[in-house]
């Protein structure tokens, strides 16, 4: 079987990442996978939680290396990193950061700040591309996460496709700053695999907040590309932040409103590109949001009609991989999305997707946040959509008249619940027992009154 090259294009002296006042060259990326992959456990999974992207990378090189694969859990909540290595007995946990409550308990853990003064080893270590390197899990939206296997060619033309439909030229003087986890699938192959293989420089933090995104790419040497998701872009423009006008931004892991992309483009003076994907995939196709609805999948990947379904194929992809959303498939291969399946819900003999809905809640003036939810009607106590809404300052009555104007009556939420905040996780999802712990307070409160 054919092998690649754990880097891309890098000279020795070529800056690979950098952040919080230390810079980091292939050189020394290599020296320090080398020297860690000698200090692994001998055990076939790891759960990679290091904070830093770097030492991500360091250790799912290091892994590789060692034939090991790599879990990525769809969210970092405790709970759902115990159950994981639960199901994954034989594991051991690799952290750069304080040890997740109760995780030594269950399996071994392993520490590592990296050295710059490792010796440099004398060649760049070797990938077949056959060998299944992570494991990466559905987001939990719609039920128990699904465990996915990705080989290394799987992410290796992910990423290679990816830069040429952007545009990217090997070894080019752009930085990747991502303020998705690299854990998330989407969060790999942007912010991780894409600089990789194509010699690019990557940020190894994570800022979060929009004061912190700027306060990075104010600090980017040439062009940056910034890996992000709706709800951390929304709330960019929202805050009116000020970067160099010199970058490209990438979007994904949820539909991005139109408006929200027409105002990223004038605020940033930079593209708005988009990524469709779920995890069962990868990347699939790509679009500038404020050019038209229609994706186009990246090359090398086919989006095909089969029957009532549609389904993805690829060269790495061992087997036809089921789109788990409504599409229409023009004869070229491009596609619209209608909404996730799971998604649909019928009110009073009526259609609509939940995706749709929350589209038009986010319209209203003021509304900052908001999920329209269709609760489980066993109970009896709710038996029509629900909503639960960010709107400081507003009053649910307001929001109810707003949304009147906008969609049929049938779908109006009773109730509409406002809240301070929405649980999200770290993509800015809202993982399907999130939503249900929301609907249990709420009928708790209820009951209370």
């Amino acid at each position: 079987m054919r092998e690649v090259p754990l880097l891309g294009p890098y000279q020795q002296d070529d800056l690979l990442a950098w952040g919080q006042g230390v810079s980091r060259t292939a050189a020394q990326f290599l020296s320090n996978v080398y020297s860690l992959a000698d200090r692994l456990p001998d055990r076939p999974t790891v759960l990679n939680l290091a904070a830093s992207r770097y030492e991500f990378l360091v250790g799912f090189a290091a892994a590789m290396i060692r034939r090991q694969v790599t879990l990525l859990p769809h969210s970092r909540v405790p709970h759902v990193l115990r159950e994981m290595v639960r199901d994954y007995p034989d594991s051991y946990v690799y952290t750069d950061h304080e040890t997740p409550s109760g995780m030594s308990e269950l399996v071994p853990v392993l520490s590592r700040q990296s050295s710059a003064s490792e010796c440099c080893p004398p060649d760049i270590p070797v990938i077949p591309l056959d060998q299944v390197v992570a494991i990466a899990f559905t987001s939990g939206t719609t039920g128990k996460p699904v465990p996915n296997r990705k080989t290394w060619a799987a992410l290796i033309s992910v990423a290679q496709a990816t830069g040429a439909r952007l545009g990217i030229k090997d070894r080019e003087q752009i930085t990747v700053v991502a303020t998705v986890p690299h854990q998330h699938m989407f969060g790999l192959e942007a912010s991780v695999m894409l600089p990789i293989v194509h010699g690019l420089a990557m940020h190894e933090g994570r800022p979060l907040f929009p004061a912190d995104v700027a306060s990075v790419l104010m600090e980017v040497p040439g062009r940056w590309l910034l890996v992000t998701t709706p709800i951390h872009l929304r709330a960019c423009v929202a805050e009116g932040v000020s970067v160099p006008k010199r970058g490209l931004i990438l979007s994904a892991t949820a539909p991005l409103a139109l408006e929200v992309a027409r105002r990223a483009e004038q605020q940033f003076q930079s593209e708005v590109r988009e990524i469709f994907g779920f995890a069962e995939a990868g990347s699939v196709a790509e679009r500038r949001t404020v050019a038209g609805d229609w994706w186009r999948p990246l090359d090398g990947v086919r989006v095909e009609q089969e029957g009532t379904a549609c389904v993805v194929r690829a060269s790495y992809l061992p087997v036809p991989v089921s789109v788990p959303d409504r599409l229409s498939v023009s004869p070229n291969g491009e596609f619209i999305v209608h909404g996730r399946k799971a998604d649909e819900v019928h009110v009073a003999g009526y259609r609509v997707s939940l995706g749709e809905l929350n589209s038009k809640l986010l319209q209203v003036e003021g509304v900052q946040d908001g999920v329209f939810v269709m609760p489980d009607e066993q109970s009896g106590l709710v038996t029509r959509l629900m909503a639960f809404v960010v709107a400081p300052g507003k009053r649910s009555e307001e929001i109810l008249r707003a949304l009147r104007a906008h969609i049929d009556p049938a779908f109006l939420p009773r109730p509409l619940v406002c809240v301070p905040k929405l649980p999200r996780n770290e993509t800015g999802k809202l993982p399907r027992e999130t939503i249900e712990e929301m609907v249990r307070w709420w009928r708790e409160e209820k009951g209370r009154e």
